[in-house]
């Protein structure tokens, strides 16, 4: 601490003395900003948007949520299950507005905790396939119980990321 207080006194003292023989004043120069480049070729999508949970029919209105690191799906109830060694689950997807329903069984990729107010969530992790737009994508989901959220389907940052601005000022932007 006082090597750099006696730094900096003995430059300042330097600077004094060089500005009062040659009236010379010190320039200040004013900090350059640098913004890193929005890439304009992404697609700007709302709050709310149409996703399909391939190989569904009928999309499920989405909350798309920067603030989640994985996508989540409401799947209610699934059950563990093990083959070829590996860990899997099975589960039905009901589509809550059309009454569409179709039974999944996928390989257990990862568990996950979810930080929430109430406590840590503990949910499996799947790969499943999505329609956005024009766009199919294979992602990871967590599975949830998302009977109490208004959708049935969360689009989180492993999906924007690199693909998608979110404007929370609009809905339903895509095809």
């Amino acid at each position: 601490m006082k090597k750099n207080c006696k730094s900096a006194f003995i430059i300042g003292l330097i600077l004094m003395t060089c500005s009062c023989q040659n009236n010379v004043k010190p320039t200040i120069v004013p900090a350059v900003e640098v913004k890193q480049p929005v890439k304009h070729s992404l697609e700007v999508i709302g709050a709310v948007e149409n996703v399909y949970v391939l190989p569904m029919k009928v999309p499920f209105p989405a909350r798309i949520d920067t603030g989640a690191e994985t996508s989540s799906i409401d799947v209610g109830k699934f059950k563990t299950f093990e083959r070829d060694g590996e860990k899997w689950v099975s589960f039905d997807l009901d589509h809550n507005g059309t009454g569409e329903k179709l039974h999944f069984e996928k390989k257990i990729k990862r568990r996950t905790s979810i930080r929430r107010i109430n406590g840590d969530e503990h949910r499996v992790v799947v790969n499943m396939d999505i329609k956005m737009g024009k766009d199919i994508i294979n992602a990871d989901f967590t599975l949830a119980d998302r009977e109490k959220f208004t959708y049935q389907v969360l689009i989180g940052r492993n999906i924007l990321s690199g693909r998608f601005i979110v404007d929370p000022s609009i809905e339903n932007t895509l095809p």
